[in-house]
């Protein structure tokens, strides 16, 4: 198999799986038990804290541990919403964010909120003067994801905080494709709250963190006992805080390696697909983008067939994110960035790994020439 879709997640690092390992059948205790074996859990919770902190260059006091970004977003804006709705019912996001996103600013809207949703452009950046006109005396805060899911577009993060802080509104970024891909600056963004998820950076599925800026005034979603410092309720997923946190260090380490090669094999294949393939276009930024993402827009195919042709030849991509592939619809980030329908519905999202070989690239080349080729004949 060739595995090329690592947006929707990515495999557990061997490393990963080897520190978790003990936290499941020898080190078993409950992290909020008062005795000895319970202490060693508590202590390898707060080591991972440590380490995700000191990825962010933030206090580990800042860092509460999630079941993932889905978790982590409604949080982030469901609690500061209701925890400062005495000064304003406003929130900014984008027309792109992910669902987690979208469908908690639904929730809000029904709760009596009001909700801006800034375009963007044929890039999938958006306007920082539009940002500006948008803030208003009753907004208290934007939520704009720093790169996304679909077409891999990194936001100006700099100049959207600048803006945010100098107006006074508190920021949130959905983070889940870009922490461990890319360098994050918490400060230099101004961010308060961002959200991450372990299986999009080589750790394990269901575990997840919020990193909230000391000081905010937002209480826990989830009710129950004392964990996460009164503010999130539920025992602790040890191994799985465990395993996200030795994925994050071995994220940050290879980091600069593993973006720089990933971002020479994702030209490459760029390049040849639409040199080669005709009627194929890159959708989405090509220089503001993860290293690892190409969304291809095949022209005069439907993507979904293209992806189930891949599947028969051993190769997994995907026609759009992965939490939406059931859906009918043409993609929300597609049609925002001004594609119709049609091509909106011929994008194949292709995302490389830190595994990914050059010769597995070169195969699924010569694989999609035939098989768009087909296709378009069909």
């Amino acid at each position: 198999m060739i595995y090329l879709d690592h947006a929707a997640t990515t495999p557990t690092a061997p490393e990963v799986r080897a520190a978790m390992e003990p936290y499941y059948n020898i080190r078993y205790g409950n992290a909020s038990t008062p005795y000895e074996f319970g202490k060693q859990s508590r202590e390898a919770v707060e080591h991972a804290r440590n380490t995700i902190a000191e990825t962010l260059q933030v206090q580990p006091s800042e860092i509460y541990f999630t079941s993932g970004g889905t978790e982590s977003d409604n949080w982030a804006l469901k609690a500061t919403m209701e925890a400062y709705s005495n000064y304003g019912r406003h929130l900014i996001t984008t027309e792109i964010e992910h669902h987690a996103i979208g469908n908690t600013c639904e929730y809000l809207k029904k709760r009596g909120f009001e909700v801006t949703e800034l375009p963007v452009d044929r890039d999938g950046r958006i306007s920082l003067e539009q940002l500006e006109h948008a803030i208003r005396p009753d907004t208290i805060l934007a939520s704009i994801m720093c790169a996304n899911n679909e077409i891999g577009t990194i936001q100006d993060m700099k100049a959207i905080g600048q803006i945010l802080k100098r107006r006074g509104v508190l920021f949130h970024t959905d983070a889940v494709q870009a922490y461990g891909q890319i360098p994050i600056d918490l400060a230099g963004w101004n961010v308060h709250l961002l959200s991450a998820s372990s299986h999009k950076f080589y750790g394990p599925k269901g575990c997840g963190f919020l990193y909230m800026k000391q000081g905010l005034r937002t209480e826990s979603m989830i009710h129950g006992g004392a964990q996460e410092s009164g503010r999130r309720a539920g025992t602790e997923n040890v191994p799985g805080i465990v395993g996200m946190a030795k994925a994050a260090e071995i994220s940050y380490a290879r980091m600069e390696e593993t973006a720089a090669r990933e971002q020479y094999l994702r030209d490459r294949l760029i390049h040849y697909i639409c040199t080669q393939i005709p009627g194929a276009y890159l959708v989405g930024s090509e220089k503001d983008r993860l290293p690892g993402n190409l969304n291809i827009c095949f022209q005069g195919i439907e993507a979904s067939n293209l992806v189930l042709l891949l599947d028969e030849e051993g190769i997994c991509v995907s026609a759009g994110s992965a939490c939406n592939s059931a859906s009918a619809k043409p993609s929300h980030v597609l049609k925002a960035v001004g594609l119709s329908d049609a091509q909106a519905f011929a994008c194949v999202r292709i995302t490389l790994g830190r595994n990914t070989t050059a010769g597995e690239l070169q195969h699924t080349l010569a694989v999609l020439k035939r098989l768009v080729k087909m296709l378009k004949k069909g």
